[in-house]
């Protein structure tokens, strides 16, 4: 029985410290968990706030049962406000300088397509002042935008 105290006092199994260290590598591997988190996140955001930001020309539309329209493309916006001031995307111009803009953004491309948003409490004429200006500048593919009824 002394032969075996000795034997495990001396194996160096023991508790104590040994001759030998353990020697401890540092994990080398980068934990994406955190940042897929953040990423995930960041996507929410910018899909919730995308089609927030597409149109800031305040605009009051007319209520219609139309369906909407699919579209492959993300189509160019002119809006008139209640005040009869014509807006390419977000930026006031005068209606002369309009089409040379519209052709210089579309390349000259008849078909692009373009919205055109008017406020409800324009006259018609007015609209359609606008609407006929580009069609005349041979865009054909020339919409008007209003909103869906709220069930």
């Amino acid at each position: 029985m002394a032969a075996q105290m000795m034997s495990s006092s001396q194996g160096g199994g023991g508790g104590g410290r040994s001759g030998r260290r353990r020697y401890i590598r540092p994990v080398s591997d980068i934990n994406i968990t955190p940042f897929v988190d953040v990423m995930l996140v960041l996507l929410v955001v910018f899909m919730v706030t995308a089609p927030l930001m597409t149109v800031a020309v305040p605009v009051d539309l007319p209520k219609t049962q139309a369906h909407t329209v699919s579209q492959d493309k993300e189509p160019l916006v002119v809006s008139i406000d209640a005040d009869g001031k014509v807006y390419l995307q977000d930026k006031p111009m005068k209606l002369e300088d309009l089409v040379p803009k519209l052709r210089a953004v579309t390349g000259a491309n008849p078909d692009a397509r373009i919205f055109v948003r008017g406020d409800k409490s324009l006259t018609y004429g007015r609209i359609m002042e606008v609407m006929g200006t580009i069609s005349d500048a041979g865009f054909t593919k020339v919409a008007l935008v209003a909103d869906l009824p709220k069930p």
